[in-house]
């Protein structure tokens, strides 16, 4: 005879053994600055930061249910922090990257209490608009350059590393510094109580708010959150750049299109989802960077065959297929058979 018992777990053979391969992986792109060539470095770099970048918003759109087009008010605005907190503050580039991001949640705190008046489709519009009186504002501060844009001094950027060498491998660090921990913050955070309102939310918000979830304080904190860490990954880019203008900084395209590109394609509300979108938008960018703007009608053709066939995005594909999960949130119940004589 047997009998059957229950028993609850939140993690899998899946999330174990992805979580050995994540660390092996991460030793080996730790390693990266002693068998990786220049090209190589800065082509991870930037796909580290644009990881960072869509995990963030999808935190924020795929969570919380804050579907922003005006990020790259955050993005800008780090950069900006940066060159401000350097020339004229006197601040070491580090300390300037922490410092923008204090900022950019400082901001984000009068910013949220005006745009979270707006909802839907006007709260996305609210958001573009925040980004645009950004950049016309940092547009016509001339000691920043004004319209043209400014130069990180050779001084300060010198003042990260004595050799070139020295400094792209510390650039290269941050990038994948910074991913991780974007990574980190948001699965602790989905994992905390506060991560459990936000997927109550997310599913039903009125029957969320019903069980006394304080809705706007939820969204309020994730917002906040969002952009301080947005505006950090500003600094990090512009830092990796070493100019900065208007333009450059507050690009719709760059730091918001792109992003919700990578978020739509690899599963929104999922955090193994920007990974996979992360990689595909570099394997598509790479294979057709010859194709001029032929290379953004592919993309849109992709990223509308994925919602036709895949609307939970490609990780949504895969998990309703093989129930798998890399990053366990959810608790499972599973059943155990055990014998009786």
């Amino acid at each position: 005879m047997s009998n059957q018992t229950h028993s609850i777990s939140r993690t899998s053979q899946a999330a174990r053994v992805a979580g050995v391969l994540g660390a092996l992986v991460l030793m080996v792109l730790i390693a990266a600055p002693w068998w990786a060539g220049r090209a190589d470095m800065r082509l991870m770099g930037e796909l580290f930061l644009y990881l960072a970048l869509a995990s963030l918003w999808n935190l924020m759109a795929g969570y919380a249910g804050l579907v922003s087009v005006g990020q790259q008010a955050y993005v800008g605005f780090g950069g900006y922090m940066l060159f401000a907190l350097t020339i004229f503050g006197g601040l070491h580039p580090l300390y300037a990257i922490a410092g923008a991001g204090v900022l950019g949640a400082l901001i984000a705190i009068p910013v949220a209490t005006l745009i979270f008046r707006l909802r839907g489709a006007y709260f996305a519009i609210g958001t573009w608009v925040i980004a645009e009186v950004f950049r016309l504002s940092f547009a016509q501060i001339s000691a920043l350059g004004g319209g043209s844009g400014s130069s990180l001094p050779v001084g300060i950027v010198r003042s990260l590393a004595s050799s070139r060498s020295g400094r792209e491998s510390l650039a290269y660090w941050m990038a994948l510094g910074a991913a991780v921990t974007a990574i980190t913050v948001v699965y602790l955070l989905l994992r905390s109580r506060r991560g459990l309102a936000l997927t109550a939310i997310r599913d039903n918000e009125l029957a969320a708010g019903s069980l006394g979830i304080d809705i706007w304080r939820t969204k309020f904190v994730v917002y906040v959150v969002a952009s301080g860490l947005t505006a950090m990954l500003g600094a990090l880019i512009f830092l990796q750049k070493l100019r900065i203008s208007p333009d450059a900084a507050f690009s719709v395209n760059d730091w918001t299109a792109f992003v919700i590109f990578i978020v739509v394609i690899g599963g929104i509300g999922t955090i193994e989802g920007p990974i996979i979108g992360t990689l595909i938008f570099f394997a598509l960018r790479e294979t057709l960077a010859d194709l001029g703007t032929t290379y953004l009608i592919v993309l849109g053709i992709v990223a509308i065959v994925v919602m036709l066939k895949a609307p939970k995005g490609v990780w949504g594909f895969i998990v309703e297929r093989y129930d798998m999960q890399l990053f366990p949130l959810r608790y499972r119940v599973k059943l155990n058979d055990q014998a009786k004589r």
